[in-house]
């Protein structure tokens, strides 16, 4: 029986070879061998065989054995006719035809054979790749970067840990703890006293990150609430914050671990309750209700994890009304590495949109329900802001996403951590909350309704349209007098500019006639000020009354009003007015002056209102009055305005814009607020940058100069822009993998707002153009898990080409050599279906959602059920406009250098530890002296005893099933993989036997494959130990699955033995290449959004390589013992006995 050396240079791919050996009759003259199907030959054939003999040496010995003495030529033997080598005639068995023998192919020259061998296709795309990933990490750091304005806070904290909470509360009493916060110098006492708030850290956070926010909400209490007796009256009292200590747990990283903590949550909530039953730990006023539920904040996790605990089975109804989250990502899970995290995440976000599609209120157990979510925006390196969006899951009527560059009197983007403590942010956040509290009510806080008014107030700029003026539901409080012939009243479309406040001396009204409502023609009143504009009975100098003509007649008296101003001088004939004070209604816009640097710097802001035409339908006269009795510095503009005028809305389309940018010239005569609407800009993959022209003002000194507000109606994004003369224009709107809106809405775009001085007169020209670095740094955020997903493509292809060449010549040529061929033949086909793919995805996602399914006839349906599919936006590039699909080819070239890299990578891992192996198991000459029959000892691969390895190998299963995760299993994987690269490598260097170069370049395209998959288990493996650290010892509910991890132990355990992998010839080589490119294909359009089912997919691969090494020999126990142990039964390619 001939000998095939698979894997070396004589293996060939014969079927009719393998088919004569087959039926040649054995010495009992019986084919049992033959009547075993094996799927890696074509035929019934033998099996494929691995050789462990050096070339070279095996030629010495045959020459040392066949020369006759004093060198003269044997004759032929007579056996012999053919006249054959006696070379070729050593390697037959006796008695088999030398006809059948194929002849042996040349092995190619070293140099090809060398793993650190490269082309110069490959060098220059890994240059190129390499170029374009550094210009987009240097854009990321450098581009496009938002100022910071965030001022800590300081406090001087107390933590009361409450022991008692125990396991008779709650089953995580050992791991988590609860605490109350009480701030030295204002309350100590550890007794509650005011509403609950209930601080939830995020993903490795403290329970210490609640001081800033409990430290706010303690001063705003001693200092301005406990004084004012209305704000006690009207419900409001001291809040008792208590903070969470999940001992930093990574509850992103595992969704088991997010499910523990709401559930510990819930608990703790029903702790914190019957806190206020107990006298002896309360101080509430007996009069008052109990409270009933607690106000939730949370930071980063902690907000999703305040969501999830309305959706446990231990939440109490009602006991949860209020969340206020912060940098929390709603929409999308952060990281996609975990099963149970996604699938959470999903259950949890169905939960609430299922709550919001019902159509009366008793059947939506979130009805009560406010949500507040507060993004920190591009300063945001964390969780991209965009992820905070509620669009998908909440309706206006519940809540509302809101970015801190936009909070009044915030004005400055913040990062992960800075929303935390900046105090800019924590004044509002603790004053909304103030603001909504109610102890008369058993809730503690107002009426859903009520709270979300408040907090449109608080958040919101103002100018939004769902921000309600409150100057409709007021009654007249100013009785305004003034004499009949009163030169203050202006004329009709006039503009009032007061620029010297208290030039007369004393009060002066300015009255702005309200013009009459036009169906063809919308007007808007607006006005600005560099003074704040008060309530009544205030030393403001300048007040804003809304009035409406009052006839007084005789004998009625005047105090129907809580405010008399009368004006008239004495005289005996004067007007009376019923006014309201539109203070209430006043809009805080960052101070723009010429030395102003940024919005958030300390200066008083400006006072701006802006009302529609609509809204002063009762009103005849806007009256502007001068209360300054002194000459001062405050100005004051005011005006009507055409929407036509102020408002431009550009035609542009996408690519016009990128190609050619937006060049505008704002006409001298313009109103002093004008808008320019881009309904094409709205992706925050996209980066422009602007210029502003100087516009000259001549001898007048200018009142401010140009302030920009960049903004999105949805999400609320507001961006402002002081002193300006150029901005970096960059927003949060569509973004990639983003869920669409609940409800079918039209994207606007974005929208800037220019106040400029009208004293100046003077045109100004506007432009904006895309910054293609600023563009490109932007991927970094939105696609970061594609950076990490889509390279496995390339080492999926790279793998299929590789066995492809395997099957068909016997040779397993090297990663780099496999990626060349790749280059120039699969990965541009493949790059480009998944162009056209990804082309493809974005006009169906763009396509208008289809009606709910309502069964047959409209008889089946639910008519609760979403039209909306919400997971549309999950493929490939994730994106919603075709002009993106150049990313593909983008990130293709990206991952093939970082390939490229990582390649190098490992081969210089395996080298670095060869050099300590080689020197520790340094072994004399004389043991690597080889017999006559060419049969090295190589104790590199010299298998241990089987026993040994499948107790092994059956103790690690057992420990993965009851207490171990799989992924510290597949760790151990990847290093035992490591150290048989190593061991080839030194075989290889021992040997240089084409037979022993596969089983390295096999082995080491493996452990890349490995260590491409490791990221996507070690998040999971740090959930895992950072439990044992702080002594938790209960094993995971997941991650135990034997299946999940067997088929790497077995492959890598079979690979410890030096066994090389037989060649399959039959049509079962296809499984092999289907099995790649469904990995490809996965990695490149799932691999983003289901990041954790790589491992499955490559686990699945790693079964059927299993399965083609057991097919190599009898499928027994003895075949199981020969290939755990090692032992050559002369199918084996580098498997060695013992010495």
């Amino acid at each position: 029986m001939i000998r095939r050396l698979s894997g070396s240079a004589e293996d060939t791919d014969n079927s009719a070879l393998a088919q004569a050996e087959t039926a040649a009759p054995n010495k009992n003259g019986n084919n049992k061998q033959g009547k075993k199907k094996n799927f890696t030959s074509g035929k019934y054939g033998v099996t494929r065989h691995s050789d462990a003999l050096d070339r070279r040496k095996v030629d010495k010995a045959i020459e040392l054995a066949q020369s006759p003495p004093h060198g003269s030529s044997p004759p032929p033997p007579a056996d012999n006719p053919h006249g054959l080598s006696s070379k070729k005639q050593l390697l037959l068995a006796p008695g088999q035809d030398i006809d059948r023998m194929p002849e042996p192919r040349t092995w190619r020259p070293s140099r090809t054979r060398s793993p650190w061998a490269c082309s110069l296709l490959t060098i220059s795309l890994t240059a190129l790749s390499a170029l374009v990933l550094l210009f987009i990490v240097h854009a990321f750091l450098t581009r496009q970067l938002d100022p910071k304005g965030c001022d800590m806070c300081w406090s001087r904290p107390i933590y009361i840990k409450f022991s008692d909470f125990d396991t008779e509360h709650t089953r995580f009493a050992s791991k988590y703890n609860l605490y109350l916060y009480r701030e030295g110098g204002f309350d100590e006492d550890p007794k509650v006293k005011g509403v609950p708030v209930l601080f939830i850290p995020g993903n490795a956070g403290s329970y210490k990150q609640a001081r800033c926010l409990a430290f706010e909400a303690a001063s705003y209490y001693h200092d301005s609430i406990q004084q004012h007796a209305q704000a006690l009256k009207e419900g409001m009292t001291s809040l008792d914050f208590f903070s969470v200590d999940f001992n930093e747990d990574f509850s992103a990283f595992h969704g088991q671990t997010l499910l523990d903590q709401a559930e510990y949550l819930n608990d703790a909530v029903a702790y914190i309750l019957s806190l206020y039953h107990d006298p002896r730990r309360s101080q509430r006023d007996p009069g008052l209700p109990d409270p009933s539920s607690v106000i939730l904040v949370g930071h980063s996790m902690g907000g999703v994890v305040a969501r999830t605990m309305l959706t446990m089975p231990n939440y109490q109804s009602n006991s949860i009304n209020t969340i206020v989250t912060m940098s929390a990502p709603h929409a999308r899970p952060p990281v996609s590495v975990d099963a149970e995290s996604v699938r959470t995440y999903k259950r949890i976000n169905d939960y609430w949109r299922q709550a919001y599609t019902q159509k009366w209120a008793n059947d939506n157990p979130l009805w009560h329900v406010t949500l507040i979510s507060i993004a920190g925006g591009g300063l945001d390196t964390v969780v991209p802001s965009d992820f905070a969006s509620l669009e998908s899951l909440v309706p206006s009527t519940h809540g509302f996403t809101v970015f801190t560059s936009g909070i009044p009197n915030v004005w400055t983007g913040a990062d992960h951590i800075q929303t935390t403590w900046c105090v800019q942010l924590m004044k509002p956040i603790v004053r909304s909350i103030f603001s909504t509290l109610d102890v008369h009510r058993p809730g503690q806080t107002k009426p859903r309704a009520e709270r979300m008014r408040i907090f449109r107030r608080w958040y919101l700029t103002g100018m939004e349209d769902v921000v309600e003026k409150t100057l409709p539901q007021k009654e007249p409080s100013t009785l305004l007098t003034l004499e009949d012939n009163s030169h203050s009243v202006m004329s009709l479309g006039e503009n009032l500019v007061l620029r010297d406040l208290g030039r007369a001396g004393k009060s002066k009204a300015h009255l702005l006639p309200v013009p009459v409502r036009s169906p063809q023609r919308s007007k808007s009143f607006i006005l600005l000020s560099d003074q704040q504009l008060e309530e009544p009975r205030t030393t403001a100098q300048i007040e804003v009354l809304f009035c409406s003509v009052f006839p007084l007649q005789h004998g009625q008296s005047s105090t129907l009003f809580s405010m008399n101003m009368d004006l008239s001088g004495d005289t005996s004939g004067s007007t009376r007015l019923a006014c309201k004070n539109a203070a209430s209604d006043v809009i805080r816009l960052p101070a723009s002056k010429r030395m102003s640097a940024h919005p958030y710097d300390k200066a008083k802001p400006l006072s701006y209102l802006q009302y529609r035409l609509e809204d002063l339908a009762d009103y005849q006269f806007v009256a502007v009055v001068d209360k300054a009795t002194e000459p001062s510095q405050g100005w004051a503009i005011a005006e009507f305005s055409d929407k036509a005028d102020y408002i431009i809305e550009t035609r542009t389309g996408l690519r016009r814009l990128l190609s050619f940018g937006l060049h505008l010239r704002l006409p001298a005569a313009r109103p002093f607020m004008t808008e320019i609407k881009i309904p094409a800009l709205h992706s925050s993959l996209l980066a422009f940058r602007l210029n502003l022209g100087k516009q000259a003002c001549g001898d007048d000194a200018e009142l401010f100069t140009p302030l920009l507000r960049q903004y999105l109606s949805e999400p609320h994004e507001s961006k402002y822009f002081v002193n300006v003369k150029d901005a970096n224009i960059s927003l949060h709107g569509v973004a990639p993998f983003m869920p669409p809106p609940m409800r079918a809405q039209c994207v606007d775009g974005v929208s800037l707002q220019f106040w400029s001085d009208p004293n100046c007169n003077s045109s100004i020209n506007v432009s904006m153009n895309v910054d293609v670095p600023g563009s490109m740094g932007k991927l970094v955020m939105r696609y970061r898990m594609g950076f990490a997903a889509f390279p496995l493509v390339i080492v999926a292809v790279v793998l299929r080409k590789q066995f492809k060449v395997y099957d068909d010549s016997g040779i397993f040529i090297t990663f780099a050599e496999s990626l060349e061929l790749c280059l120039k033949t699969s990965l541009p086909v493949l790059l480009l279906a998944l162009t056209f793919l990804a082309m493809g995805l974005t006009i169906s996602s763009a396509a208008p959602p289809r009606p709910a399914s309502t069964g047959w006839l409209g008889w089946g349906g639910n008519v609760t059920e979403s039209a909306v599919d919400f997971t549309k936006n999950d493929l490939l590039l994730g994106s919603q406009d075709p002009i993106f699909w150049f990313l593909v080819p983008l990130f293709g070239l990206i991952s093939v250098g970082i390939c490229v890299g990582i390649n190098y990578v490992t081969l210089g891992l395996t080298n670095l530890f060869y050099l300590p192996y080689n020197i520790l198991t340094a072994r004399p000459a004389w043991v690597r002296v080889e017999d006559v029959s060419g049969r090295s000892v190589a104790p590199d691969f010299a298998a241990s005893s089987p026993r040994r390895r499948i107790i092994t190998t059956c103790i690690l299963l057992f420990l993965v099933s009851t207490f171990i995760p799989y992924q510290f299993a597949y760790l151990d994987a990847v290093l035992v993989q490591l150290s048989t690269c190593t061991r080839a490598l030194r075989l290889v260097r021992e040997t240089r036997s084409g037979a022993n170069h596969n089983f390295y370049n096999y082995s080491h395209s493996m452990l890349i494959l490995m260590l491409w998959v490791l990221p996507i288990n070690i998040p999971v493996l740090l959930v895992w130990a950072h439990n044992l650290a702080v002594h938790w010892l209960t094993p995971f509910s997941s991650h135990h699955n034997v299946l999940s991890i067997m088929p790497y132990l077995i492959l890598v355990e079979t690979l410890t033995c030096g066994k090389m992998v037989p060649r399959v010839t039959s049509r079962a080589r296809y499984i092999t290449n289907i099995l790649f490119f469904i990995l490809a294909v996965y990695a490149a359009v799932y691999g983003v959004t289901y990041a954790y089912a790589l491992h499955h997919i490559v686990n699945l691969v790693c079964a059927w390589l299993v399965a083609v090494h057991f097919s190599s020999s009898e499928v027994s126990l003895q075949g199981l013992s020969q290939i755990l142990e090692g032992v050559d039964d002369g199918n084996g390619r580098g498997s060695k006995k013992r010495p």
